[in-house]
């Protein structure tokens, strides 16, 4: 006994030695992910502006594009795509953030552009590590009778799916991972279970690997061939979803040399193990924070905290339940009612916490009841929703089972204050066994079997548990496109940013006139847009005596700004059939300009009227 017990001891000291090499590198990678520099921003960036102007017809060809966004962006070599009139591309300088701004892009054009409609199409990644693309036109001299279709910004589909298909296996192997850890630890059951923790450990090595050669195909929109391209994997391991997937590999790693099992007689060591997977289980939870939605936006600090716990509560809830199945369905290794009552009184704490975190991000998400139906991210809120009122019903038949399981199991002849309480041991071959008799292996109080290893109940408890497993499957997919889509904040804040720079202004003035002959008064309507400092459009429209449209030979416009000595400006106005109009007018300065308009309603009348207008 002496020896044995020296061997023991040994063994522990040994494990101890290893959870503490554990526990240091595990501690260290989480600093440096909890560290590695989150900045706010709103999810998802949003084109707010560009210049030229989209859609804008200039007299001389620009110098440069610009592009303004609702938040910081990362851009790539390959950021801008510039289109001439023949679909041809034109060679531009090297992409880069405007007067030090990063939350702008721009980008150099040659010398010499002709005339025509000429396509910008553009590629940034905000953020919260999504890639955001688009295209606009804008025409120099005048647009094209037929211009070039915009190229396509959506990027690789195949780099897409691969990707996505990617994020769904690492949620599924971090649910799978940390549900099993905490059934083991937490409610006491090794056996069978152990398995589904392997299987969850190489799901997310797999899933967290293939995320990281793809991460520079789905950020540009290549092909799937440019995986092991050294340039894009350079530039993903340099960026900040680069450094959280290398963390999270590097904490997959660490684990693998913890002992799967917690020391049987060695106590301090037992709570090493435990302590070891409550921090692993943090840890790789903040690599999913550090990349996704809490990472930007509103209240950064309290988006990741409630990230984490979120991510946590459903991994318990959910992995818990696919591994409560697992040994549910090893008749050979029965479960004890007593480790499916830790596990519900485990399962309840999680929706509490799960209620708690999601009531906060939707609200962070959301912005206003309205997003709920008008934006994607709400309505699969909703969905997600419904589904977890679906799986808290499945939880309570669960509970009614495990009710009736631990009522039936009780022997009948033991005291119930005498009833010896299953306590799962690992026996140094690795399988389950257990230090006193007990109900839970199909025995009565006095060892002998009573048949009821497998009753009603307990495949009655199957049935529910893996309903609940399956809608829990589907909670899983809604969580992760949810993950991947724009929150209804982000995008009803970038709408409203967009409508301010888009919303077109314009300004109309009505001058009458009269050249003094029978019929020979009428009013000219003249509409500036949008009527502000820069470059404005102008359309003039010439009515009659009676109110209706009239052509009339001429119609000449200018401005004159006489508290600053600047025009006339003439506007250039051209007939084009009814009205008159230009693209071409250019107000430098804001002020109160007089605005003449001249009348010719034949070849020897004509007048000449003024009219204020204010330019802001």
């Amino acid at each position: 006994m002496r020896i044995r017990r020296r061997r023991v001891n040994g063994s522990g000291q040994r494990e101890r030695r290893l959870c503490a090499r554990a526990l240091a590198l595990l501690g260290g990678v989480l600093v440096l992910v909890l560290f590695g520099g989150v900045s706010g921003a709103s999810a998802h960036a949003a084109l707010t502006g560009t210049d030229p102007q989209e859609g804008s017809v200039l007299k001389s060809a620009p110098r440069r594009v610009t592009l303004t966004f609702s938040e910081s962006i990362g851009l790539f070599d390959d950021s801008f795509r510039v289109l001439d009139p023949e679909n041809r591309r034109v060679r531009t300088g090297e992409p880069e953030h405007a007067d030090g701004r990063s939350d702008t892009a721009g980008v150099t054009l040659p010398r010499g552009l002709g005339d025509g409609t000429y396509t910008v199409a553009w590629r940034v990644v905000s953020a919260d590590s999504h890639p955001v693309s688009g295209a606009f036109t804008f025409s120099v001299g005048k647009p094209s009778v037929t211009p070039a279709p915009p190229p396509p910004t959506a990027g690789d589909p195949l780099s897409s799916a691969l990707y996505d298909i990617a994020r769904y296996a690492a949620y599924t192997g971090l649910a799978l991972l940390i549900g099993a850890v905490t059934f083991v630890l937490a409610c006491g059951f090794p056996g069978s279970v152990r398995r589904l923790l392997v299987t969850g450990w190489w799901i997310l090595l797999g899933s967290t690997f293939a995320l990281l050669l793809l991460r520079g195909p789905y950020e540009r929109g290549t092909g799937v061939s440019e995986v092991f391209d050294p340039d894009g994997l350079s530039d993903t391991l340099a960026s900040r979803p680069g450094v959280v997937l290398v963390a999270r590999l590097a904490l997959l790693a660490a684990v693998a040399f913890v002992p799967s099992r917690p020391p049987v007689r060695d106590r301090g060591a037992g709570r090493g193990v435990l302590v070891l997977g409550v921090l692993f289980s943090l840890a790789l939870a903040v690599t999913w924070a550090a990349s996704e939605h809490a990472s930007a936006g509103i209240q950064v600090p309290a988006a990741m905290v409630s990230s984490v716990l979120h991510l946590l509560a459903m991994a318990v809830w959910l992995g818990g339940l696919a591994a409560l199945l697992a040994a549910l369905h090893r008749p050979a290794e029965p479960v004890p009612p007593a480790v499916v009552t830790r596990f519900s009184r485990l399962a309840l704490a999680s929706v509490a916490v799960l209620a708690v975190t999601g009531v906060y991000q939707s609200w962070r998400g959301l912005g206003s009841w309205d997003a709920l139906t008008s934006t994607e991210y709400g309505r699969l809120l909703v969905v997600k929703v419904v589904l977890v009122a679906l799986l808290l019903a499945g939880a309570a038949f669960s509970r009614r089972w495990t009710a009736r399981l631990a009522a039936t199991r009780a022997p009948a002849t033991v005291p119930a204050a005498r009833v010896p309480v299953p306590v799962a041991v690992p026996a140094s071959d690795g399988s389950a066994s257990e230090e006193s008799p007990s109900a839970g292996d199909g025995t009565t109080g006095d060892g002998e079997k009573d048949g009821t290893g497998d009753t009603e109940y307990h495949r009655g408890l199957r049935r529910s548990v893996l309903a609940e497993v399956t809608v829990g499957i589907l909670v899983l997919v809604i969580t992760t496109m949810l993950t991947g889509t724009q929150p209804g904040r982000a995008e009803a804040e970038g709408a409203d940013a967009v409508a301010a720079v888009r919303r077109v202004t314009s300004k109309t003035t009505l001058v009458p006139f009269d050249v003094g002959t029978p019929g020979g008064h009428g009013k000219a309507q003249v509409e500036l847009t949008p009527g502000q400092v820069g470059q404005n459009s102008v359309q003039v429209v010439i009515f009659g005596p009676d109110g209706g449209l009239v052509t009339v030979p001429e119609v000449r416009l200018t401005f004159t700004l006489e508290s600053r000595k600047v025009g006339p400006i003439d506007a250039e106005i051209t007939d084009k059939g009814g009205y008159w109009t230009s693209d071409g007018l250019t107000l430098p300065l804001p002020g109160t300009w007089t605005m003449k308009v001249t009348v010719r309603t034949s070849d020897l009348d004509e007048v000449t009227v003024s009219k204020k207008v204010t330019i802001d």
